[in-house]
């Protein structure tokens, strides 16, 4: 069973960097044919894709977040983190991890529990 856990800070003030990270379990992010995302639900809206890695290290951009985005693994821990630059109210949401099956169209099959993430000052 994998197994995936966010952690990060819960409140971030604007302007600053949002850092999460996410430890997985049950399973290597190196596995053949599985990328790792991130995903966000802001409040009252629906789910948005930003990024993932791709089991081979291959990075993969939403392109309106591309310029403040940036995904990276470390897999001696089992982790992919997220770092989100120059963060505003509107980056405020639930964040997720989650694992996607690659192949001909989105096939996420296991999800963290999330992270509420608050942009204020």
């Amino acid at each position: 069973q994998v197994q995936l856990q966010e952690s990060g800070p819960g409140l971030v003030k604007p302007s600053q960097t949002l850092s999460l990270t996410c430890t997985v379990s049950g399973g290597s992010i190196t596995t053949r044919n599985y990328a790792w995302s991130w995903i966000r639900q802001p409040p009252g809206k629906g789910l948005e894709w930003m990024a993932a890695i791709a089991y081979d290290g291959s990075t993969y951009y939403r392109p309106s977040l591309r310029s403040r985005t940036s995904i990276s693994r470390d897999t001696s821990k089992n982790q992919f983190s997220l770092q989100v630059s120059s963060v505003t109210p509107e980056d405020t949401a639930v964040y997720y991890c989650v694992r996607e099956r690659l192949g001909p169209y989105p096939d996420y099959d296991y999800w963290g529990q999330g992270i509420q993430v608050t942009v204020s000052s």
